[in-house]
């Protein structure tokens, strides 16, 4: 897995999004590579069939690899999540190789079923089957097993091929219900099992003798191990614990709901503000991401979870969390750390994007330190008991507060951050909030100077 190593140093690994970016591309040109040292795309002689064939197992490989990797990261594994600055980035390349998978599966699938189709229609002539009958090379026992199954792996790889095509869409449709997706997502898991008898029966005999053969096999491994722990619910096995709804908080004028959480045993090992939790509430329900917005005290062992009504299932917690209500709790996940040596830190917690800053705010009141900190909060709804509680955290942090409500301050922007805070050039930036807008942040700042190193947003994005 020597993909996922750092590129750079700390310091030149804080512009996350361009790291996963390049290690997207890097995985792919190394395929490429490997691939092109035990085939050519310049086949002789050159014929539509024999193009077809060298096509045909590229794209497969692309497909099964990037499907591979997508899986081992849904794990949510432990040791690849600082190397890629957060599970919230890492779910980001988890998408793009999902999206990576589909395409080149689609190439893959039009390739080998498309000729069929204009063999049949006469668009194209039927090529010649192999060499005489005279000059049929003997073949070894495991290749001539292969070739017995291809007619079963082809069509078991076409069916699985359109339940994933069907899977992938709803995965990438917003609309589509986020309790349904995490129940039809993990079946991914069981059309690649499919596709792992369908690569490893199809895939080009000649390359398993190669390097590409070997690092297929490797990707094909653990791959199949990923999904069968997908299937058989052991995703975040080992950091679970087990808790009970202690008390809710109601703020029907924000549409959020603050809960406490007593944890149970000793399992939970603590957590840093600005991390979140996978949280399952019902037996009927996946877990669900929350960021955790309180610091970390042994002695009470206690979590806070702080949620807007954003959809299907956060819109209905209101109705039956409960105080008494058993819950696990998975985690903690994150590397919106707060770190960094700048004298001065820019906080914006854009609406529900507030929750790491506040969990940050109850740390710093306990645990002071010189760093100067200004927190920006522009919200859309306003509720006065909840901005009185953020105003007392930000006093006992000693962080500078600005409350903007869209009505009455009108929308935030870097000019007027910028005009707020005079050195901010010394400052690093922290944003959790709606994408687009800490994008359009980050490229105004950009603009006027400011390093994109220093720049730090929360991708919160599951799918």
């Amino acid at each position: 897995m020597a993909f996922f190593k750092s590129i750079g140093t700390a310091s030149q690994a804080r512009d996350i999004v361009k790291n996963i970016k390049l290690t997207f591309i890097a995985l792919l040109l190394a395929l490429t590579v490997l691939w092109l040292l035990a085939d050519t795309v310049a086949p002789q002689p050159f014929t539509y069939f024999s193009f077809r064939a060298v096509v045909v197992q590229y794209t497969g490989i692309i497909a099964i690899v990037a499907m591979s990797i997508a899986l081992l990261l849904a794990l949510r594994p432990r040791w690849i999540e600082p190397k890629l600055d957060g599970l919230d980035k890492m779910y980001r390349l988890h998408k793009w190789l999902g999206v990576t998978a589909l395409v080149f599966g689609v190439i893959h699938w039009w390739w080998a079923q498309g000729t069929k189709w204009m063999v049949g229609w006469g668009w194209l002539a039927r090529p010649e089957r192999g060499p005489p009958a005279g000059a049929m090379p003997t073949l070894g026992p495991v290749e001539s097993w292969l070739r017995a199954q291809r007619g079963l792996a082809e069509s078991l790889g076409e069916w699985a091929f359109y339940a994933a095509v069907v899977l992938i869409a709803l995965a990438l449709w917003k609309r589509f219900p986020y309790h349904l997706f995490a129940k039809t997502h993990k079946w991914l898991a069981a059309t690649y099992l499919v596709f792992v008898y369908h690569a490893a029966v199809l895939v080009k005999f000649e390359y398993w003798a190669e390097p590409i053969g070997w690092a297929i096999a490797a990707f094909l491994l653990a791959g199949t191990v990923a999904a069968l722990a997908s299937l058989l619910g052991l995703i975040g096995f080992g950091r679970k614990t087990d808790g009970e709804v202690e008390t809710i908080i109601h703020y029907p004028g924000l549409r959020v709901l603050e809960t406490s959480v007593r944890l149970l045993d000793g399992s939970w090992s603590g957590h840093a503000p600005g991390q979140f939790a996978f949280v399952t509430s019902r037996k009927d329900e996946s877990a669900h991401p929350y960021t955790i917005a309180s610091a970390w005290n042994p002695s009470e062992r206690r979590i806070v979870f702080i949620t807007k009504e954003l959809g299907d299932h956060t819109s209905r917690l209101k109705d039956y969390v409960k105080a008494g209500l058993p819950v696990t709790v998975e985690g903690p996940y994150g590397c919106f750390n707060f770190r960094g040596e700048h004298p001065l830190q820019i906080w914006i917690g854009a609406g529900i994007g507030i929750t790491p800053f506040i969990a940050r705010m109850k740390h710093l009141a306990r645990a002071p330190r010189a760093q100067k900190v200004v927190l920006f909060h522009p919200t859309a709804d306003f509720q006065q008991d909840a901005i009185d509680k953020l105003t007392v955290d930000a006093k006992a942090a000693n962080v500078e507060l600005h409350v903007l409500v869209d009505a009455k301050n009108g929308l935030l922007s870097g000019e007027r951050i910028r005009a707020a805070v005079p050195d901010w050039h010394s400052a690093s930036i922290w944003f959790c909030g709606p994408p687009r807008f800490g994008e359009a942040l980050r490229q105004d700042f950009a603009r006027h100077g400011f390093s994109a190193a220093d720049f730090h947003q929360e991708l919160f994005e599951m799918r």
